[in-house]
């Protein structure tokens, strides 16, 4: 039975705060009582639990231009949040929950604009076109004996350009285990309406939230202070933000690197776990192998990661002077393949 409502706001635009938010929520709050927490995020990629960031982003380019990674609690693909995008979250009691009724507040608030969008599916909020429907929301779901969590993005004006460039990555010979992001055709809500804002969306969305539940309630407005006043909110946001978290929770994959140079082939295969370097075979008619007996020896147990197989490398070359300028050549070039 859901004996109260809780509605939160978000004033600040931190991934990894507004999905600590999320957690603390899900973990710590009464199921008995309904919550909705709405939120926006700066330009962030955000995977789901057992995704791959190496397969699902170009990484190259996010950290070029300073895109932050995100991996949330729950499953599904990956996504691009900006301040484009509007995030809703309800978490109820497990006895209570319908994403039915969730469904129908977001779809209904959005009606409001005379837009005429209906859930399809098991994640998706539509919106029809003569050549087909285009996509303007997408859920994932997480549970637990007690309680039922339910979140979700919608397009208001998001930049569709960076959700390509982002979310396509760099052909690599990548091989994993993890979950692939199923792209679709997504449109902005200002399409339909160029009247729509983030604000009056959020407005309309309490207040059918509040007509569900025939109750209203205060809402309160978070901000980075709150991390100070609230211990498992604090613990969370320092988890999620963590390396360890965000790229080392990566499901096994192979990464086969391949490339001739002037002293020599050299093919690559690194595995890869929990974004840790497990295994690495290499494959050379180099005709220094001390070079590719060291290199294997050296990558096992790094980071997968540009910076930390850069170090290596010279770690290497100091070893082996009298070839540092191959294996200057080679790490320059490696770290163009896994960035």
């Amino acid at each position: 039975m859901t004996n109260k409502i809780r509605v939160l706001f978000s004033d600040t635009h931190n991934p990894w705060f507004n999905l600590a938010t999320e957690d603390w929520i899900f973990r710590d709050m009464d199921p008995t009582t309904a919550v909705l927490y709405l939120w926006r995020n700066q330009e962030t990629v955000v995977i789901g639990r057992f995704q791959n960031p190496w397969i699902e982003c170009n990484t190259k380019k996010m950290e070029e231009d300073n895109i932050i990674l995100s991996r949330r609690q729950s499953g599904g693909g990956a996504v691009y949040h900006d301040l484009g995008n509007t995030n809703f979250t309800f978490m109820n009691g497990k006895e209570v929950y319908d994403k039915q009724v969730n469904n129908k507040i977001i779809t209904n608030a959005i009606k409001r604009f005379n837009i005429n969008a209906y859930a399809s599916g098991r994640n998706d909020i539509l919106v029809d076109l003569p050549d087909g429907p285009r996509k303007i929301s997408g859920s994932a779901f997480k549970e637990t004996k007690d309680r039922s969590f339910h979140h979700g993005t919608l397009l208001i004006k998001a930049d569709l350009g960076k959700l390509s460039n982002y979310l396509n990555p760099d052909e690599k010979k990548l091989v994993s285990k993890g979950v692939k992001s199923v792209r679709a055709r997504v449109s902005n809500l200002t399409d339909f309406n160029p009247s729509v804002t983030h604000e009056q969306l959020c407005d309309y969305i309490v207040r059918e939230f509040f007509d569900h539940y025939q109750q209203e309630c205060e809402i309160e407005h978070l901000d980075d202070a709150w991390l100070k006043t609230i211990e498992p909110l604090n613990k969370y946001y320092e988890s999620l933000k963590d390396w360890k978290w965000r790229f080392g929770e990566t499901p096994k994959f192979n990464h086969h690197l391949s490339a001739r140079f002037g002293w020599g082939g050299m093919d690559l295969h690194l595995d890869v776990h929990k974004g840790v370097i497990l295994k690495t075979t290499i494959f050379s008619d180099s005709l220094h192998p001390e070079m590719i007996e060291s290199l294997g020896a050296a990558f096992q147990g790094v980071n997968y990661t540009a910076v930390d197989v850069s170090k290596v490398i010279d770690g290497v070359a100091v070893e082996l002077p009298m070839i540092s300028d191959y294996l200057v050549e080679l790490r320059d070039w490696i770290i163009t393949q896994i960035s």
